[in-house]
């Protein structure tokens, strides 16, 4: 994904290319809206707006501060080489506001991965942009119904600061866990002309968005709690077709999430849409058939949340892997989400929407089995075990600097400004008393009394086995 600044005496920008980017980023963005609907319609009633708003919220907080400091910390190094701290991101003040990315002259330009295809950078910058914002509000669906609004806004601005400017720094911004001279694949396995010989691979985000989003919610449902009822009462989605518009937004903008991180409409970005798409059907089938076995119910929000399940497993690895070894690729991970939502009920943690079952588990899943699955060097295609190791090593890294930076931030919060809303509030519904709104102006249907579960289904709930939805 990492462009290189190469000089060149007389640089013409691409204008293919460049609106291959503006497309793939607006596609993004689109992504955080169609969220917002996804995780919407897997609350209950009377807290709808709320959970919407988060996503609007994260949006509104991440897209101010990537301009200020957080393109600075990624890629401040891009330019001259400059600023790096360590290989953990790179000085904030650097790039501060953009300055010296836009000029009296416009953007300058960057050569794409340095084959004399220039786009401007300022599209470089609003595509990591909507990266960082997507990432955030993924993490939203973990502590649905029952935190404050402000808190979560804090946390949004203060967790992409500290987690996740740097670790996008160390993974595609030349740090510690990219394919750098000074990356730790480079230190197990040697590096040739300043280039690790194995090379890391996270095409578009599996550490970066997935498994950094999906352990900063485990690690945020432990620190804020359960919701008040749950493991006795059915938590259902309240509106399921409301779900599935969500889910195929963000299955329409992950082409520009995937496909774009190639920063190129070439031949690689091609087969990439391909992959992203082979992944996600066989995801779909693969979550439906274990409902199917499991429940005797194929379900809707099955559906839907085995798309999302393809759709985060391939992100990582769509650039490496075949068709086929997409199609395997996606229908493990669908079948291994599709049991892993149900551990929360196993281990006693209140992950609302599924952030861990979904994302860390086919995050998790989707970098490792790149190195099984790729077809230049993964073990299944004879390229021996080290690019399993690199796979494991950068999922694992990620995993640990997410988990213990988010706690810290969570616990420092729950001590000052605090997390939880009162349990009057959460019971009779928290948007009337977080945004002074409701979602439907129909009787009953916002008061603690009404039961989302009737909007779905009556039939009880079985919590070990139920899903009650799945984040994207």
């Amino acid at each position: 994904m990492t462009p290189a600044l190469l000089p060149a005496a007389d640089p013409t920008i691409n204008e293919a290319a460049t609106a291959f980017m503006l497309v793939a980023a607006s596609m993004v963005l689109l992504m955080t809206p169609g969220l917002a609907l996804f995780y919407g319609g897997m609350t209950r009633a009377k807290s709808v707006l709320n959970m919407i708003m988060m996503s609007f919220g994260a949006l509104g907080v991440v897209g101010v501060i990537y301009v200020l400091w957080g393109y600075s910390m990624s890629f401040g190094n891009l330019q001259d080489g400059t600023g790096d701290v360590g290989g953990l991101f790179t000085n904030p003040f650097h790039l501060f506001g953009l300055k010296n990315v836009i000029g009296a002259d416009g953007s300058r330009l960057i050569d794409v991965f340095g084959v004399d295809v220039f786009i401007p950078e300022t599209v470089f910058v609003g595509f990591q942009l909507t990266f960082a914002v997507i990432t955030v509000a993924l993490i939203s669906g973990a502590v649905a119904d029952r935190v404050k609004f402000s808190t979560w806004l804090v946390f949004s601005g203060v967790w992409a600061t500290i987690v996740y400017f740097p670790i996008s720094h160390m993974v595609w911004g030349g740090g510690v866990l990219s394919g750098a001279e000074g990356g730790l694949s480079a230190k197990i396995f040697g590096a040739t002309d300043g280039v690790a010989n194995v090379l890391p691979i996270d095409f578009a985000g599996g550490t970066v968005v997935h498994i950094n989003a999906g352990i900063a919610g485990l690690v945020l449902a432990l620190i804020v709690g359960k919701r008040l009822g749950f493991g006795s009462q059915a938590m259902r989605p309240h509106n399921v077709p409301v779900v599935m518009l969500g889910a195929g937004l963000l299955w329409f903008g992950w082409f520009g999430f995937n496909a774009g991180s190639e920063l190129a409409a070439d031949g690689l970005a091609s087969t990439v849409w391909l992959n992203t798409t082979a992944a996600t059907c066989a995801a779909m089938l693969g979550w439906l058939l274990v409902e199917k076995i499991r429940d005797g119910h194929a379900t809707s929000v099955g559906g839907a949340s085995g798309v999302v399940a393809g759709l985060v497993a391939i992100t990582p690895a769509c650039g490496a892997l075949s068709p086929v070894g997409s199609l395997i690729l996606g229908v493990v991970a669908g079948g291994l989400s599709a049991l892993a939502v149900g551990l929360k009920y196993r281990f006693g943690y209140d992950d609302s929407l599924d952030v861990v079952g979904v994302h860390l588990v086919a995050g998790l899943w989707g970098t490792i089995g790149a190195g099984l699955l790729a077809t230049g060097s993964g073990l299944f295609y004879g390229g021996g075990a080290k690019q399993l190791v690199v796979q494991i090593i950068i999922a694992f890294a990620s995993l640990l600097i997410s988990g213990i930076l988010t706690a810290v931030i969570a616990l420092a919060l729950k001590y000052t400004m605090g997390w939880r809303v009162t349990e009057d509030v959460e019971s009779d519904g928290i948007d009337q008393s977080e945004h002074g709104e409701s979602a439907y102006e129909l009787t009953g249907l916002t008061s603690g009394r009404f039961s989302t579960a009737s909007a779905v289904t009556t039939s009880s709930a079985r919590p070990a086995k139920t899903h009650e939805g799945a984040s994207a």
